[in-house]
């Protein structure tokens, strides 16, 4: 087994790219940060926990991937650049065989991203990964909850409810197909924050959250900053292929109250439709306009027709 600086040093300790916001990384008390001239640090934290966030025996590469990603989605709801992150890990043991698919799995999408590990903590314990991303956006330009208004239209990126789909089959509660099963678990454990999508709503959107609990809780967390109530038109809600091939009820339910979808959901004046559409187009993202904000308190879910249908809010809460 590796001693606690041998483990650092072996899997998680790199150089800082020169010239950067990062001028000093891991190995010392502190790191130093630049942010970039005029610009506000962006600061969050998420925490993964064994047998609550992942099962037991969980793929190390799939919990580097995801326990990173979770970080940046929330990044990528205030549209801000990513610069740096710290790790905490309790360890069971400190095990080559789960430490090396873990960094593998963390750095790839940390180089794809562009955000550098500066620091953090190892102990051992229950299995526990902690990640706190840093990142950089001007005031004006922050896609804070509050920025809604009344008239906004409602749009998400990607499609919704495929990552809960899965999670149900893996606990015996579904059953699908092995090739929609594979696709829908893609989501699951490896989910794609929406960064690009962030940066290029900057100026354009008024105000977003990332769907990690479920859409109607996180859009309620939205409506809260505001006093405004939203309808969602439920026949335009964006369905992935595993959840496309269930019925109707199952997929208004799961798309709602799924949560693990790390898509944005976000607001935008009308004027702003084809600069929205636009945006989707340069982050190579989709985007689906579900809705649009009142005057009133709520979440209404309709068809196209306007008939009302009913939805629960049954999104993910820790301590149920």
């Amino acid at each position: 087994m590796l001693s606690e600086f041998q483990l650092i040093d072996r899997y998680f300790k790199r150089s800082s790219r020169a010239g950067g916001p990062v001028q000093l990384g891991v190995g010392d008390d502190c790191a130093l940060l630049q942010p970039p001239s005029g610009e506000l640090l962006a600061v969050s934290t998420d925490m993964l926990i064994e047998g609550r966030h992942f099962f037991a025996g969980a793929n190390p590469y799939d919990l580097g991937h995801k326990a990173l990603a979770v970080n940046l989605s929330d990044l990528a709801a205030m549209g801000a650049q990513p610069i740096s992150f710290t790790l905490a890990l309790a360890l069971p043991t400190s095990d080559p065989h789960w430490l090396q698919p873990f960094s593998e799995g963390l750095f790839y999408l940390a180089d794809a991203e562009g955000i550098e590990l500066i620091g953090g903590d190892t102990t051992r314990g229950p299995l526990a990964i902690s990640i706190t991303v840093i990142g950089s956006v001007s005031n004006t330009q922050a896609l804070k909850r509050s920025g809604t208004h009344e008239g906004d239209e409602l749009w998400v990126s990607g499609t919704l409810g495929d990552a809960r789909l899965a999670l149900e089959v893996l606990q015996n509660k579904r059953t699908l197909a092995p090739d929609l099963l594979a696709k829908a678990s893609e989501r699951l454990h490896r989910p794609h924050p929406r960064v690009a999508l962030g940066l290029a709503l900057r100026g354009i959107a008024s105000a977003a959250i990332d769907v990690s609990d479920g859409l109607l809780g996180d859009l309620g967390h939205l409506l809260n900053q505001s006093s405004l109530s939203a309808t969602l038109f439920a026949d335009d809600l964006p369905f992935g292929d595993a959840l496309a091939s269930q019925t109707t009820d199952t997929r208004y339910a799961l798309a709602l109250n799924g949560g693990d979808d790390y898509e944005l959901c976000f607001s935008a004046a009308l004027d702003q439709h084809q600069a929205v559409i636009d945006a989707g187009h340069r982050s190579q993202t989709p985007v689906t306009c579900i809705g649009r904000l009142t005057k009133g308190s709520g979440i209404h879910v309709q068809d196209h027709q306007g008939n009302l249908i009913s939805a629960v809010n049954q999104s993910f809460d820790h301590f149920n």
